[in-house]
C-alpha cells in the first residue's frame, strides 16, 4: 500500500522523538482530504532525510497530534550525489516547474540566479520572500510525491557575480571534492569531453544553466577564469527550463542514483 506521507520539520518533533505536532497545511489536508481518524497510521518526513512511522492521536482545526511508532527507512534513498542546481529566474511558472522537476530528480540545492539577462526581475525584499515561501513549499510538495524524506534547500537569490566569488572562496577553504560546471549555448566543450577529462569521481556537483537569452560573452570567461568548465548540450537550443531539467537528470544518471 502506497504510504500517507507528511512533512513536519525537526522543531516540530518532541525532545524525545516519541510524538509530533503537524502544522496547519498538513493538518487540513489529513483531515479533509484524506479523512483520517485517531489511530490511522501515517509516515511523516522531516525533510532531513529522516521518515517516521506515527499512529494519529488527535486532529484539530489547525494542528494534529502525532504517535511515534518507529522510525523507518524513508520510501526512496538519496542520491550519493551532492547536487545544486543554479539557475537564472525564469518568468511565470517556468521557475516553478523547474523547482518541481529537480526535487523530484534528487538536486540537493536549488539557487536561484540574477544575471544580465535574466527573464524576470524581483520587485523588492516582500516579492523575494513570497517567491522564495512558494518555491520552497513546491519543494516539499514534489519532496513528498517523489518518496523524498530530504527536502532540497532553496536558497535565497544571488547574482551571477556574487555566485562566482562565493565559489572562488569555497574552493580555497575546503578541499572536498567539487565540479562546478557551467552549461552554456556556445563555447563549451561536450558533457562526455568534460566528464571524462576529471581525474576522480565528483561528489558534489554545482551545475548552473542560464537565461533563455543566453550569458553574455563576459560572463562566459569570468566563470572560465574562475576555474569552471563550460559545458554546451548537443546542437538543439533548449529552454531554460528544459536544460536545467535535462541537466539534472544527466548528472544523476552519470554520478548518481538515476540509472
Amino acid at each position: 500500500m502506497t504510504r500517507r506521507r507528511f512533512y513536519a520539520p525537526p522543531v516540530a518533533f518532541a525532545p524525545d522523538e516519541k510524538s509530533l505536532t503537524l502544522g496547519a497545511e498538513e493538518t487540513r489536508h489529513a483531515r479533509d482530504v484524506l479523512r483520517l481518524q485517531n489511530g490511522d497510521e501515517i509516515y511523516v518526513f522531516d525533510g532531513a532525510g529522516r521518515e517516521f512511522q506515527c499512529a494519529v492521536q488527535s486532529i484539530g482545526r489547525d494542528a494534529a497530534e502525532l504517535n511515534v511508532i518507529a522510525e523507518v527507512e524513508p520510501a526512496r534513498p538519496e542520491s550519493p550525489l551532492q547536487l545544486t542546481l543554479a539557475i537564472v529566474l525564469l518568468k511565470g511558472e517556468k521557475f516553478d516547474l523547474v523547482i518541481q522537476k529537480a526535487t523530484e530528480l534528487g538536486v540537493t540545492r536549488i539557487v536561484p540566479l540574477d544575471s544580465e539577462r535574466a527573464d524576470m526581475r524581483l520587485r523588492d525584499s516582500e516579492d523575494a520572500h513570497n517567491r522564495i515561501t512558494r518555491w520552497r513549499r513546491i519543494a516539499r510538495e514534489a519532496a513528498k510525491q517523489s518518496g523524498r524524506a530530504g527536502v532540497p534547500e532553496v536558497a535565497a537569490p544571488l547574482t551571477f557575480n556574487f555566485l562566482l566569488m562565493m565559489s572562488a572562496v569555497s574552493e580555497k577553504a575546503d578541499s572536498t571534492n567539487v565540479t562546478r560546471l557551467m552549461f552554456s549555448e556556445r563555447g563549451g566543450k561536450s558533457l562526455v569531453e568534460v566528464m571524462n577529462s576529471l581525474v576522480e569521481r565528483p561528489s558534489e556537483i554545482v551545475a548552473v544553466v542560464g537565461p533563455e537569452g543566453g550569458w553574455t560573452d563576459q560572463e562566459i570567461e569570468l566563470a572560465r577564469e574562475g576555474g569552471w568548465e563550460i559545458v554546451t548540450l548537443g546542437g538543439r537550443t533548449l529552454r531554460a527550463e528544459t536544460a536545467a531539467i535535462v541537466v539534472a537528470a544527466l548528472l544523476q544518471h552519470r554520478f548518481g542514483d538515476l540509472v
